[in-house]
């Protein structure tokens, strides 16, 4: 149980014992923390009803929560808040308590069934700075949501179903017309390894792209070559299973440079061979009328005040789109997979996209009121001029060159440092590359999902201020005070109740844990874990500062601290593994 819990509950109390409602108990930290640790602000609304005044209610409840013996003052302040302390015993056995549960006053959850979608790279084409903010966004929730208690897997849904798949094998075609699998009459079997590498796919996807724009015939076959796609064309299907296939071993080597792990390595032809019996049924049970040759759902409702268009199934020509694929995949993921609660990781400007996918899946009847679809959206990571990184322009920067970046700049700071100096070269390099992820990952979390933000490498990664680097350096002492700890013989003990400011405001911040988690849970918001890590290491070097450790006289207060810094770092690390972040072990 977390500290504000049982500080609520107490108060609670206090206020059903003076004839009160529970719910005006509830308490926070202080938005004054120079006057008071936590406040409760019930004692105002709880006035009206009950025809008293809020000063007089405050009092009750401090006359009765100052028997209690964790209470070390309360008082009144302007017209009604109630301010707590709670004593220096009270905060240390608290943390103590939470050290031998194990999961630092985090409460236990229901276990959900949660799928969440994040990534969604395109087959074919390298990953950019662009696929930044939706892979780590939704690493750090699905990390969050597992470390609450949830049953999470992660989903990357490729894009490798639309009509860029058409385009690829157009051009292909007009490159290469002698392969067999633009020959109706072979028969196979079709050759094993890809006509195409990696390297050469991702030279064909903008050429080809662009040769569509440049002329509508060859975006007319393109646009037929993605209908026979999925209509099963056998010369077709065997040469997009190659695309697939070099792409997919590419895109993993890169998610593995960032640190980001997907249970499910789906995409949206999967779903495939659901579309045709789904579309049957959405028309036979009148979900799906025809409109202008096409089929759509309408899922305008009376409530709304603006426009909503209906989701297109299926244009004229019978070709579906990526609302039907979503359609198809939400059945397919509550059918197979038993999920109750899918999160969409993805732009935030496919907003409208989701409310209609969302809408036509309660309307058909896909999704039941019982499940939960949600679209966290993110926003996008902007160059220095302000404006998003574009996906099939030049000149955009590669998510491997970025990291190669922020390694060498990472190592040039260390220098600068004397960080890690003398290690053997490979460690040095080991370290610079955890810096630099964490300068980069921070550097992205810490802003709330939905902003927009300048990408600034420089800034990124120093060691000073609110950055990765200064987290890593930060947990780099604590592991490093442990060690010593350690070699003059002196263990972690317990919690010991603080005497010094520095001390008791490192315990006030540890007891934040569970609301942290739980909070930036509830709002898909890793900023929140973030900041939290940050204010948290903050907390800890004022402490390093003001407490000497292990040259402290009092044996039984040098073990308590040692085991105090042993707790901060152990929270320090949830923190981090939540963000995604690892830490090198000496700095």
């Amino acid at each position: 149980m977390s500290l504000l819990t049982e500080l609520t509950d107490l108060v609670s109390q206090a206020f059903v014992d003076a004839g009160l409602d529970a719910s005006y108990g509830e308490v926070v930290v202080s938005q004054r923390p120079e006057l008071a640790q936590f406040q409760c602000n019930g004692a105002l609304p709880a006035a009206k009803p009950a025809g008293r005044n809020p000063r007089g209610i405050a009092q009750d409840v401090i006359d009765r929560i100052e028997q209690d013996n964790r209470i070390e003052a309360a008082s009144i302040a302007g017209p009604g808040f109630i301010n707590i302390t709670v004593t220096d015993t009270a905060l240390a056995t608290h943390l103590q308590s939470t050290i031998a549960v194990g999961r630092l006053g985090l409460p236990e959850v229901e276990p959900r069934s949660v799928l969440v979608d994040y990534g969604g790279p395109n087959v074919a084409k390298p990953l950019h700075v662009g696929h930044l903010r939706p892979a780590i966004i939704g690493e750090s929730i699905k990390r969050l949501l597992r470390f609450q208690g949830h049953d999470v897997v992660g989903d990357v849904h490729l894009g490798d179903w639309g009509t860029p798949m058409g385009q690829l094998i157009v051009e292909v075609e007009a490159r290469m017309p002698e392969l067999p699998y633009f020959d109706e009459a072979f028969t196979g079997p079709y050759p094993e390894e890809s006509p195409v590498t990696i390297d050469e796919l991702e030279e064909i996807y903008p050429a080809a792209s662009q040769r569509c724009r440049d002329n509508p015939d060859v975006a007319e076959r393109a646009r037929k070559a993605t209908l026979e796609l999925q209509n099963g064309r056998p010369g077709y299907r065997a040469l997009w299973q190659h695309f697939r296939n070099v792409s997919i071993e590419a895109i993993k080597e890169n998610y593995d440079e960032l640190g980001v792990e997907f249970d499910l390595w789906k995409g949206e032809s999967d779903i495939n061979d659901l579309l045709a019996p789904l579309i049957e049924r959405l028309v036979a049970q009148g979900y799906a009328e025809e409109s202008d040759g096409s089929l759509i759902i309408r899922v305008q409702t009376d409530d709304d005040n603006r426009d909503v268009p209906p989701l297109i199934l299926t244009k004229s020509d019978g070709a579906t789109l990526y609302a039907t694929w979503d359609l198809a995949t939400i059945q397919d993921r509550i059918e197979s997979l038993g999920i109750v609660e899918m999160i969409y990781v993805v732009d935030v400007r496919q907003s409208l996209h989701f409310e209609q996918v969302f809408r036509a899946a309660r309307i058909t009847g896909i999704a039941g009121p019982e499940i939960v679809l949600e679209h966290a959206g993110n926003g996008t990571v902007n160059g220095p001029n302000g404006k998003p990184f574009q996906t099939r322009t030049g000149g955009v920067k590669t998510l491997r060159s970025m990291l190669e970046d922020a390694a060498a700049l990472s190592l040039s700071k260390m220098d600068a440092r004397d960080l890690a100096a003398g290690y053997p070269q490979e460690e040095r390099l080991s370290i610079a590359h955890l810096v630099g992820l964490a300068a980069v990952k921070f550097g992205d979390l810490s802003n709330h999902r939905e902003s927009n933000y300048i990408f600034d490498m420089d800034r990124f990664t120093s060691f000073d201020g609110k950055t990765g680097p200064y987290l890593l350096y930060g947990t780099v002492r604590m592991s490093s005070l442990l060690r010593n700890a350690k070699e003059i013989g002196v263990s972690p003990g317990e919690i010991v109740p603080p005497t010094r400011e520095a001390e008791r405001a490192l315990l006030l911040e540890l007891a934040r844990f569970p609301e942290i988690i739980e909070r930036a849970a509830e709002l898909r918001a890793p900023n929140h874990i973030a900041e939290f890590a940050y204010e948290l290491v903050a907390a800890y070097n004022r402490f390093y500062e003001a407490c000497h450790v292990l040259t402290e006289e009092d044996a039984g207060r040098r073990a308590g601290w040692v085991g105090l810094v042993a707790h901060t770092r152990y929270a320090l690390g949830r923190l981090l593994d939540i963000l995604g972040i690892e830490a090198p072990e000496r700095m």
